[in-house]
């Protein structure tokens, strides 16, 4: 009878890793009757822990300091840029749903008219106190006076506020090509902020000094909000929970060595044939144990979901670098990932003839199609034709 050890992922802790391993039962008893199923429970003996309850989280702003950390119903404008670096027409496109019906007189001009061509003059000459944003301001303001919002921004706003709203949107348009291209963005919260000030008043905002700061302020403040200052606030509660995940990442790059030999270990009190099963880190675990020494015993390894093969090309995988091959006592690897899974990878390219990728497709968006690989009948089937 095969044993299959399953190794389990990121964060698991019990009660879910029993719940989890009557999934995996359950999916392999359809494809594998014989199969008998046995976890390596890592998490709980070698997982990550906040060893001093936490001490290292940041309070949250405004704790402990005397001063308040502000209304949560207010809106908080590190959220707010967030979410026009998400989305730069946002506040554009919130500001178009408001526009009613306008009937503009005969020989009058139409409300979007001059801010499109302020902004086809800012194409034109630029504005170099908004250069520290990067390069792309000058294709922004093509592109924006080209908008379909702007009319109905322009019909809903008036001139001093669509202003701010167009200098927003540029500003967070060429921050967002910055993030999109996975370059540094040096740039300040005062650096943006200057250069928003800067952009607006091209754009037709009162210049500053003219007794308006007051309004300016107000109505500078973007209209979309974002919840990640509830995040902050709430960062301790937030980090107790995801600390596993991204801890158990962590401390076995640091210092996998138990985790390997506590499935040594495990493996070696099993009667053979023996396949590794593991999802995400514990695929990364298996593999890794594999590669350091030859288990007698283990006639397969299956990945899922596993992050193994990108660990191997970055030359972060403790055991292996790229280009050395895998050592000839690894068994043969089949590798499952979902294509939507931004957490799993290809093992095929890197090993050819070595290991044997199958696609999965869960038709769940990420992060769920990361765990939705134990509901998937494909993935069973994938497994079961291949176990001895």
């Amino acid at each position: 009878m095969t044993t299959v050890v399953f190794t389990h992922g990121t964060g698991v802790r019990e009660p879910h890793l029993t719940a989890l391993l009557a999934r995996v039962t359950s999916g392999l008893a359809a494809t594998a009757p014989d199969a008998r199923v046995a976890a390596y429970d890592w998490g709980g003996q070698h997982g990550a822990r906040l060893a001093a309850g936490g001490a290292s989280i940041p309070a949250a702003p405004g704790a402990g300091t005397g001063r308040s950390a502000g209304d949560p119903d207010e809106p908080d404008e590190t959220d707010e840029w967030a979410r026009l670096y998400e989305d730069p027409s946002a506040e554009l496109a919130t500001a178009s749903a408001g526009s009613g019906p306008r009937v503009t007189p005969p020989g009058a001009a139409f409300p979007d008219e001059r801010p499109r061509s302020l902004l086809r003059a800012l194409a034109a000459h630029g504005e170099p106190q908004a250069d520290a944003l990067g390069p792309g301001l000058r294709e922004a303001a093509t592109e924006l006076a080209r908008s379909p919002l702007l009319g109905p921004a322009a019909e809903s706003l008036d001139q001093e506020t669509l202003a701010w709203v167009l200098a927003r949107a540029l500003a967070a348009t060429v921050i967002a090509s910055e993030l999109a291209m996975d370059r540094p963005v040096l740039t300040g919260g005062d650096m943006r902020d200057a250069a928003v000030v800067a952009l607006a008043g091209r754009l037709g905002a009162a210049p500053a000094g003219t007794g308006r700061g007051p309004l300016l302020r107000m109505v500078g403040r973007p209209l979309v909000r974002l919840g990640s200052r509830y995040a902050v606030r709430r960062r301790r509660a937030l980090t107790d929970a995801a600390h596993p995940a991204a801890g158990d990442i962590l401390k076995y790059l640091a210092r996998g060595e138990d985790m390997r030999q506590g499935l040594r270990d495990l493996v070696a009190a099993l009667e053979p044939p023996v396949v590794l099963l593991g999802h995400s880190l514990g695929g990364i675990v298996s593999l890794d144990t594999l590669i350091t020494g030859h288990l007698p015993g283990v006639e397969l390894l299956i990945t899922v979901g596993s992050q193994g093969p990108f660990l191997y090309e970055t030359g972060a995988l403790p055991s292996l670098a790229h280009p050395d091959p895998l050592p000839g006592h690894v068994p043969p690897w089949l590798n499952l990932y979902d294509r939507r899974d931004l957490l799993g990878y290809a093992a095929e390219p890197l090993f050819p003839g070595r290991a044997q990728d199958v696609a999965i497709d869960s038709r769940q968006p990420f992060p769920v199609a990361h765990s939705a690989y134990w509901t998937d009948p494909a993935v069973y089937r994938a497994i079961g034709e291949r176990l001895p």
